[in-house]
C-alpha cells in the first residue's frame, strides 16, 4: 500500500460518506494559469475533490488528497529553491507518491527531472549533473544515489502536516520547461530533453478532444518515468478528472495478465506498448468489454485489428523532442496481405514536413525524412548549443516548409493518398527497443572502454519481441573475455534496456565505402563466434534440468547450462514472465519477474524454488503431510 494512501486512508473513507465541506477544500493560487496543465488538474480537483484519481488495486487516493498531498510537497520544493526553469529530479519507483511528486515539481513551478532508480549509480548522478538540478524527490532505497553534489535529497513520503497554505504563486508561462527527459545519445552520454508549458498544454488538449476523454473515463497508466509515454498517459485524464489505475507489475510485460486486468478493472481507454498490443489485437475479446480505444506506439506496428474487434486501435507516432505525440491514427481493419499500419496524421498544432536531402518537399508517395514544426516542438537539447542547432533548425533554412521552427527527427515516411504518413525506419542506426530509443554509439562508446575490446558496434536484431541488441567485439588480444564480464561492466554504467544480449566476436569490423562501420555485413550470430556467458556446466538436479528445458524450449536454443544468463541468452522482460509462469506450473513455485532479474541463471532459479519447497514443507501440518503421500491424495 502507498506510504501516501495510508496518510489518507481514514480521511477517505470518512469523505465517501460525505461531502468535503468547502473550508477543506485545496485552495487555488495564482501559479495556476491559462498555459499551465496544472490548472486544468486543480479545476477537476475543485470540482470532485471527492472522485476517485489514482487507483492500485484496492488503494484508492481522491482528487482533494492527491492535490493536497501535492501541495504540502510543493511547498517543501519551494523552500529548497524550486522555481520556473529548475529542474527538480524525481527518483522513485511507480506509485502514488510518484504521481504526487510529478504533480507538486509542476505547482511549485519547477521542470519535473525523471530519473529511473533501477538505473546504475554513475548514470543517475550524470543525468543530474547534467540537467543542473538542485533538488531530487527519491525513495530512501533509491536517496543514496542522488546525493553528492551539493544537492537536496527530499523524501518522497508525505506527513500530515498541513503545508499546503504555504505555496506560494510561481510566474510560469508557456515558454518555460514543464520536463527535462534524457535520451540515449551517439556521443556516448544521454543527452537531456526541455519540453515547455506550452508543448505540453498542446499535448493534453489534443488528447481531451481527439479522445473525448471525461471524468468517467478508467485510464490505464504502464509506462515508467523514465519513458516520456507516462506524461501522456498521466496528465490528460488528470486534468479531466478520469481515473487513472496503476496496473500490478506482472501485468505490465504479459500480455496475458494486461488483458485480464484491463478487463476486470473495466478500462475504457489504454496505452499499451507495440509488442504487447501486438499480442492483445490479436486476442479473443468478449463484446461486452468496456476498453473503447487502445492506443499504441513506440516500435512499428505489424499487424491490424480483425473486424468485430470491441475496441478501436489507434496507432501513434512521435519522437521525444516533439512531446510524446506528432501523429495518430486509427486502424482499420485490412487483410492479412494489405501493407502495415501507417502512424496516421498530425495531431492538431502540429504540422509534419517530408523533405528530401536539400529540404525540397517530397511527392506523395516518394520517401524522405520526417520533420515537425507546430506547438509541440520543444525548446532543444540541455547544455547542447551544437547539437540544438543542428537538429532544430530555424524557419528561414528550409523557406519552403513556411514553419518558424522545425525539428528533424532522422527518421523516414511518405505521404499516402489518403494524407497519413507510412513509417520507413531510421536515416541513421538509431534504434527503437520495446518503447527505448537507443542510439548504438553510446553503448559502443562505454564498452570501448574495456581493457580487453579494441573495437565494437551494436546492431538491433529481430523483429517485435524478438527484437534484441547484439554487440560485435573485436577484442584487443588474442583472449576475449565472457559475455557476462561484458554484461556485468556495461551493467555499471547503462540502464538495463540497453545491455546487448548477445556478444559476437569478429577479427575486425566491415568498413563501408566511406569508412563507416557496415553494419548489413556484420555475421548473423551463431554457436562458432558468439561469445559464452560461463564455462557451460551441466544439470545435476531434477529441478536444474527441467528448468534448463523450460528455457530451451521458450529460446529455441540447445545446450543451456545452469550457469549461463537468461538474459545473455536472448531473453527479456516480456520472455521473462513466460518463463516464470512456466516455472510456476512445473513447480508450484510462487516466483515473480524480479526473481528472475536476481538470480538469471538456472542454478541461481533452482536454489530458490529448492528453498521455497522446504519452506513450504516446513510449514505443513502432520495431517497436511499425510494427505499428500496418501495414494491418491
Amino acid at each position: 500500500m502507498s506510504i501516501i494512501h495510508r496518510l489518507f486512508e481514514g480521511a477517505a473513507a470518512e469523505r465517501s460518506r460525505r461531502r468535503v465541506p468547502a473550508a477543506t477544500r485545496p485552495t487555488r493560487s495564482a501559479l495556476d494559469t491559462a498555459h499551465v496543465v496544472t490548472s486544468l488538474i486543480v479545476d477537476a480537483a475543485h470540482a470532485s475533490p471527492n472522485s476517485v484519481a489514482l487507483r492500485a488495486g484496492p488503494n484508492r487516493m481522491t482528487y482533494g488528497d492527491l492535490l493536497q498531498a501535492a501541495d504540502r510537497l510543493a511547498a517543501d520544493l519551494q523552500v529548497a529553491g524550486a522555481a520556473a526553469n529548475v529542474p527538480v529530479g524525481i527518483c522513485m519507483a511507480r506509485s502514488f507518491d510518484q504521481i504526487v511528486a510529478v504533480l507538486a515539481v509542476l505547482r511549485a513551478g519547477g521542470a519535473f527531472l525523471p530519473i529511473d532508480p533501477e538505473w546504475p549509480e554513475d548514470r543517475i548522478r550524470l543525468v543530474l549533473d547534467d540537467a543542473g538540478a538542485p533538488i531530487v524527490v527519491a525513495s530512501s532505497a533509491a536517496a543514496a544515489k542522488c546525493r553528492a553534489g551539493g544537492r537536496t535529497v527530499l523524501d518522497g513520503r508525505q506527513d500530515n502536516r498541513d503545508r499546503a497554505n504555504l505555496l506560494r504563486p510561481a510566474a510560469v508561462g508557456s515558454a518555460d520547461l514543464a520536463y527535462v527527459i534524457y535520451t540515449s545519445g551517439s556521443t556516448g552520454e544521454p543527452k537531456g530533453v526541455e519540453i515547455t508549458h506550452g508543448n505540453l498544454i498542446n499535448l493534453v488538449a489534443w488528447h481531451r478532444r481527439a479522445f473525448s476523454i471525461t471524468p468517467r473515463d478508467q485510464a490505464s497508466c504502464l509506462a515508467g518515468l523514465s519513458f516520456d509515454a507516462l506524461v501522456w498517459e498521466l496528465l490528460p485524464y488528470l486534468a479531466t478528472g478520469a481515473t487513472l489505475h496503476l496496473p500490478p507489475e506482472q501485468a505490465r510485460t504479459s500480455a496475458v495478465h494486461l488483458q485480464q486486468w484491463l478487463r476486470r478493472e473495466a478500462i475504457t481507454i489504454a496505452f499499451v506498448p507495440t509488442p504487447l498490443a501486438e499480442t492483445m489485437i490479436a486476442a479473443d475479446w468478449p463484446q461486452g468489454t468496456a476498453l473503447r480505444t487502445l492506443l499504441t506506439g513506440g516500435d512499428t506496428l505489424h499487424v491490424r485489428p480483425r473486424p468485430g474487434l470491441p475496441f478501436s486501435v489507434v496507432n501513434n507516432y512521435g519522437p521525444t523532442e516533439c512531446t510524446v505525440v506528432t501523429t495518430s491514427g486509427v486502424v482499420a481493419p485490412e487483410p492479412a496481405a494489405a501493407r502495415l499500419p501507417t502512424i496516421g496524421r498530425p495531431i492538431s498544432g502540429t504540422t509534419v514536413h517530408i523533405l528530401d536531402e536539400v529540404g525540397e518537399p517530397v511527392e506523395p508517395g516518394e520517401i524522405g525524412e520526417i520533420c515537425i514544426s507546430g506547438e509541440n516542438v520543444g525548446r532543444g537539447y540541455r547544455n547542447r548549443p551544437a547539437l540544438t542547432a543542428e537538429k532544430f533548425l530555424p524557419g528561414n533554412a528550409r523557406p519552403k516548409t513556411r514553419a518558424d521552427r522545425l525539428f528533424r527527427t532522422g527518421d523516414l515516411g511518405a505521404w499516402t493518398r489518403d494524407g497519413e504518413i507510412a513509417f520507413h525506419g531510421r536515416c541513421d542506426d538509431q534504434v527503437k527497443l520495446r518503447g527505448h530509443r537507443i542510439e548504438p554509439d553510446e553503448i559502443s562508446a562505454v564498452l570501448d572502454h574495456h581493457p580487453s575490446i579494441a573495437q565494437s558496434a551494436i546492431v538491433a536484431r529481430g523483429e517485435g519481441l524478438e527484437k534484441r541488441l547484439v554487440a560485435y567485439v573485436v577484442p584487443a588480444d588474442q583472449q576475449a573475455p565472457r559475455a557476462a564480464e561484458l554484461h556485468d561492466f556495461l551493467g555499471r554504467r547503462l540502464p538495463t534496456y540497453m545491455l546487448p544480449a548477445t556478444f559476437v566476436r569478429v577479427a575486425s569490423l566491415p568498413l563501408t565505402a566511406n569508412g563507416k562501420v557496415d553494419r548489413p555485413a556484420l555475421p548473423e550470430p551463431a554457436s562458432a563466434n558468439t561469445l559464452q556467458a560461463s564455462v557451460y556446466r551441466a544439470p545435476t538436479t531434477h529441478v536444474e534440468g527441467r528448468i534448463v528445458s523450460i528455457i530451451e524450449h521458450l529460446l529455441q536454443i540447445d545446450r543451456v547450462g545452469v550457469d549461463d544468463n537468461f538474459f545473455l541468452l536472448g531473453g527479456h522482460s516480456l520472455l521473462g514472465t513466460q518463463l516464470v509462469a512456466r516455472i510456476r506450473e512445473a513447480f508450484g513455485a510462487e516466483l515473480g519477474l524480479r526473481d528472475l532479474f536476481d538470480a538469471q541463471t538456472a542454478a541461481n532459479l533452482a536454489r530458490r524454488i529448492e528453498q521455497e519447497v522446504r519452506s513450504m514443507v516446513a510449514s505443513m501440518s502432520e495431517d497436511d503431510v499425510r494427505r499428500m503421500t496418501r495414494p491418491g491424495g
